[in-house]
């Protein structure tokens, strides 16, 4: 790997020690609750945000702060650069004792995430990245993979019907995948070739995933054929696409379409 940035250095340390923290509560009934909008949150979930919160603004006093379990403070939209964060993406599986949940935490500059990191360690994989630096599993350089005769997508199943029918009789559909992230990460990596994001997720959901899948050679989109912009006054995105080439292009007309 090509050295890191101070930035990517102090999100792969406090990720890391996120999920220890995440890891220790796995797997042994944390408390639970549901927030408004029916999506569960766990005392793991508090703890780690509280840890990141801590941990990231102590070493950099001057970076904004947005998190999924911190309530929104307009004031970062002043901070030359801030903190995206998701805790735990992937809640429902952490609760249910599955392992694909992730800490995704970036470094964001206006719009754009600078540096990322996805750590999942149930499944002992971490993911990184950083503008004009690549992308990494484990430390190994990751790329998209050139799209087959069948490509693999992943995504609503309900998206994938309203691909043209001669690609959709191709496609292979990815069983449901409790992370984002993740799911974004496995395009990065050529585990999944492409795939849909239904409306409603999030900066924290996608901040690191975004820079990571960019940096594999892949985009994510918006109905415009946009990447999101990240950090703005609205956190939250409608429908989106993941993936590269014909394929992405293809799937950027069905949510054009729909939107």
């Amino acid at each position: 790997m090509p050295p890191r940035s101070a930035d990517l250095e102090l999100l792969v340390d406090a990720a890391a020690e996120a999920g220890r923290i995440a890891l220790s509560r796995f797997r042994k009934n944390p408390d639970v609750w549901m927030k408004p909008g029916d999506s569960p949150v766990s005392d793991a979930d508090l703890a780690v945000d509280t840890f990141l919160r801590d941990a990231l603004l102590a070493a950099r006093p001057d970076y904004g702060w947005l998190s999924e379990e911190t309530a929104d403070d307009p004031a970062r939209l002043e901070r030359a650069r801030t903190f995206v964060v998701d805790p735990i993406d992937g809640t429902r599986a952490f609760i249910e004792g599955r392992e694909t949940w992730c800490v995704s935490v970036a470094v964001v500059e206006k719009g754009r995430a600078i540096a990322g990191v996805i750590d999942c360690p149930a499944k002992q994989e971490v993911f990184l990245a950083e503008a004009g630096g690549g992308a990494f599993r484990n430390g190994e350089r990751i790329f998209v993979r050139a799209v087959g005769g069948s490509p693999v997508v992943g995504g609503p199943k309900a998206m994938l019907s309203a691909l043209p029918s001669e690609l959709r009789e191709r496609v292979r559909h990815r069983g449901y995948i409790p992370s984002l992230a993740y799911r974004l990460a496995m395009v990065a990596e050529g585990t999944l070739d492409a795939s849909f994001v239904k409306p409603h997720s999030h900066d924290w959901d996608i901040a690191a995933a975004d820079l990571v899948l960019a940096e594999a050679g892949g985009t994510l989109r918006d109905p415009q054929g946009m990447r999101p912009q990240i950090a703005g006054p609205e956190p939250r995105h409608g429908a989106l696409v993941a993936g590269h080439g014909p394929l992405l292009e293809a799937m950027t007309k069905v949510i054009a379409q729909a939107a």
